[in-house]
């Protein structure tokens, strides 16, 4: 049995379908029923009791939970679930594969790789640095079987957590202009939602993945913040350009809009250039990501339906 935690989120959904694609048994676990053909479990991933009997008889369990993008969420609630989850894997003896994002490595010069330092530099980093080492320190000390695939900001249809879907698309769905934070002019690198299903698919089904970190498919074409716009105003029909913010203005946005508040101390991975390889992932397992033009085709047919 292959068990995800998170079902009911756009990544718990993709994967599911992978995994289905693949010929395997799935259950889907969540705070509520889910939807689509597979087992559907209610748990809640901060009862270690509920956690431990949702993941009774599974063979691989994916952790790709999302909390409320809320700081003080994060810091009560995020080592809790880890720690549920590590304690009910060793105990069933089920393989982890935990989708984890990039903010533990903090301000990176240069491109991102798999053996970057953690060096967090904001409070959602120091979260997300902490989770990890928990799960670092229970495969090297008591024997859990776990990899961790790691994603960059990612975007792609219905997706409502997303900074390029929420600043720019939407906008431009709207008739509005577009928003950018930090400078523009450097580039950012997204990955597509339809992407990390299939990459976590293979994560927990290949062990050649097991004891290392990989980052999930990710194009390599390096886009710029205004090149997004300008590629997303062309798409929808609308006026480009965009408004730029800066992290002050994100946390006065953040009195109306709690979500770009929280973001603003994200806001140094709009001041440099934010480049995230995936080559690794792509010479073991012969994954390719989708370009960024398909990746965006597919987006907009989404929101002119």
């Amino acid at each position: 049995m292959h068990t995800i935690l998170g079902i009911n989120g756009i990544s718990g959904h993709g994967l599911a379908t992978a995994l289905k694609e693949k010929g395997l048994p799935v259950r889907g676990v969540g705070r509520s029923a889910g939807k689509g053909p597979w087992e559907h479990t209610k748990a809640n991933v901060l009862d270690a009791a509920e956690l431990l009997r949702a993941l009774a008889g599974s063979e691989t369990v994916y952790l790709v939970v999302g909390l409320d993008y809320n700081i003080k969420v994060w810091q009560r609630d995020w080592p809790i679930v880890m720690s549920n989850t590590i304690e009910a894997c060793l105990a069933h003896g089920s393989k982890l594969v935990f989708m984890d994002n990039v903010y533990a490595y903090g301000y990176v010069r240069g491109v991102m790789r798999e053996d970057q330092p953690l060096r967090p530099n904001s409070k959602k980093g120091k979260v997300r640095a902490e989770i990890l080492t928990m799960l670092r320190t229970a495969m090297q000390k008591r024997g859990l079987r776990a990899t961790v695939g790691r994603s960059a900001d990612f975007y792609g249809p219905h997706c409502t957590n997303s900074i390029l879907n929420n600043i720019v698309f939407d906008r431009h769905a709207k008739g509005q202009k577009a928003m950018w934070f930090g400078n523009p002019k450097k580039v950012h690198t997204f990955m597509f939602t339809d992407d990390i299903g299939p990459a976590l698919a293979i994560l927990g089904t290949d062990d050649r993945a097991l004891g290392q970190e990989w980052h999930l498919p990710t194009s390599a074409e390096r886009i710029t913040g205004e090149e997004w716009v300008r590629r997303s105003a062309e798409a929808f029909g609308v006026k480009g350009g965009q408004q730029t913010v800066s992290a002050f203005m994100l946390r006065l946005i953040g009195l109306f809009n709690p979500l770009l508040g929280e973001f603003a101390e994200m806001n140094y991975q709009y001041t440099q250039d934010y480049v995230l390889s995936s080559e690794k992932f792509e010479k073991t397992f012969g994954l390719k990501p989708t370009d960024p033009a398909t990746g965006l085709a597919r987006t907009v047919a989404s929101y002119k339906k």
